[in-house]
């Protein structure tokens, strides 16, 4: 994409509204607009990172065997209370009545709907297991919307529900789902710590929550700093083998990471004191495992191998697909912006044109967009006539991994200029030499 052409609206003054750093850099980087209070529209840029992350989370669910549909925004009341949550999920659920006066809802979450498609196709325990799921955007009405994208009312969400036969296959569902969820956050680049957590409203007495540590995040956190030293990396994780994968969960909740709701005083101070931590994290993510309480009030039940009609065993599972992005951006910034990991970025890398118009620089900035596309790479090439320092400011602030810089006194010695967002570091090397190396670069992360 050449930024001439592109609809990028940066500010240069941080926004009097956003009190936090993701909230602040998300406005200034022109990712997202106001509508209303806590509802958002979603710009060009802001756009393409959050189809970067939901495109990660469908390939880590698929991988795990996970099966997509998509499920309607607005459901009937008369679903809801079924299960007996229609009165008791509060005021958060935004409750509307159509043309014809029937009690609609705009969903929050879809345990109901759900249960209900199962309930009407599946009827045998040889069509099971199953999980499906979906990533759709929710609307709960926050009494305060802030933070921007982080505590907004309407969120795009990766919700996905397990139906499994007998308990041990929904906690094996529920393992599976936590390694997928460990694989997924680590592509983008964040440690996210599965912790010990209380279920709320969706009910259940298993759940982990999934947290990154920053500052800014609203939960209080209690954890063994050795658990954030703890990777999948490249490992290959059989998600049919029980053992395999009972054995990476306990890996990455054995030590101890608990929220405020569920905290053990005794339990955390049985931890080495120079690993004790006490800090802020923001969730992610969740897990549920609650057996029947869906599929008995709904009657979502199978014949078993004995032909007798059984509840299913029921998990959901949920990643906060936009609230990803200021996760992101709280745990990976600096003073002069964004900093993204090369999984999430929306640019794999800028070229800056130090001197647009000059016929030099123009031509390689030309060879050098065409030989990256031609690589697979998605490049964001600055040829505004704009100074240098103005054209650096925008690429800092929108933090794409890479940058290559173009000018009339590098090409005179045949090289470019490859330097690290993250790092600051630049390499001089020739224009082929540096589109092999961003090439290297993002093979690691496909």
């Amino acid at each position: 994409m050449r930024l001439s052409r592109y609809f990028l609206p940066v500010l240069k003054e941080n926004p009097s509204e956003a009190q936090i750093v993701s909230h602040r850099l998300m406005l200034r980087a022109g990712m997202i607009r106001q509508q209303a209070a806590g509802i958002y529209s979603w710009l060009p840029l802001g756009y393409k990172v959050l189809k970067r992350i939901e495109q990660i989370v469908h390939e880590e669910q698929e991988r795990a065997g996970h099966i997509p549909l998509l499920m309607p925004t607005l459901q009937p009341a008369d679903l809801w209370r079924e299960s007996g949550r229609y009165d008791a999920y509060g005021a958060e659920m935004l409750r509307i009545k159509d043309r014809h006066d029937r009690d609609m809802l705009y969903g929050p979450t879809n345990e109901e709907m759900i249960t209900d498609i199962f309930r009407s196709h599946v009827g045998s325990y040889k069509e099971l297991p199953l999980t499906l799921y979906h990533i759709q955007w929710k609307f709960r009405d926050e009494v305060r919307p802030r933070f921007g994208v982080m505590r907004g009312r309407e969120f795009l969400m990766k919700d996905g529900y397990n139906f499994d036969i007998d308990k041990p296959s929904a906690i094996h569902a529920y393992n599976r789902h936590m390694v997928s969820y460990l694989r997924t956050y680590e592509r983008m680049g964040l440690t996210a710590i599965p912790m010990r957590a209380d279920s709320g409203p969706i009910g259940g007495d298993d759940t982990h929550e999934f947290l990154v540590l920053a500052q800014t995040g609203e939960s209080e956190v209690f954890y063994d700093d050795r658990v954030t030293q703890l990777t999948l990396g490249d490992r290959e994780v059989d998600y049919d083998n029980w053992d395999e994968v009972a054995g990476v969960c306990k890996e990455f909740t054995t030590l101890y990471a608990r929220t405020d709701e569920t905290h053990d005083a005794a339990l955390f101070n049985e931890i080495p004191e120079e690993h004790r931590k006490v800090g802020r994290g923001i969730e992610v993510g969740q897990i549920f495992f609650f057996g029947t309480k869906y599929s008995e009030s709904m009657g979502a039940v199978v014949v078993n191998d004995k032909g007798e009609r059984v509840p299913v065993q029921m998990g959901s599972h949920g990643i906060g697909v936009s609230r990803l992005l200021g996760a992101i951006i709280e745990a990976s910034h600096d003073d002069k912006g964004i900093i993204w990991p090369e999984g999430v970025t929306p640019f794999d890398a800028g070229i800056v044109n130090l001197k647009q118009g000059d016929a030099a620089a123009d031509s390689a900035c030309e060879s050098l967009y065409k030989a990256l596309q031609a690589k697979g790479l998605d490049p964001l090439y600055d040829d505004r006539s704009e100074r240098a320092g103005a054209k650096f400011a925008t690429m800092d602030l929108i933090g794409l991994p890479w940058r290559v810089t173009v000018g009339p006194r590098g090409l005179e010695k045949g090289v470019v200029e490859l330097t690290s967002r993250r790092t600051g570091e630049s390499v001089e090397m020739s224009p082929e030499a540096a589109v092999e190396k961003l090439a290297e670069i993002y093979a690691a992360h496909k």
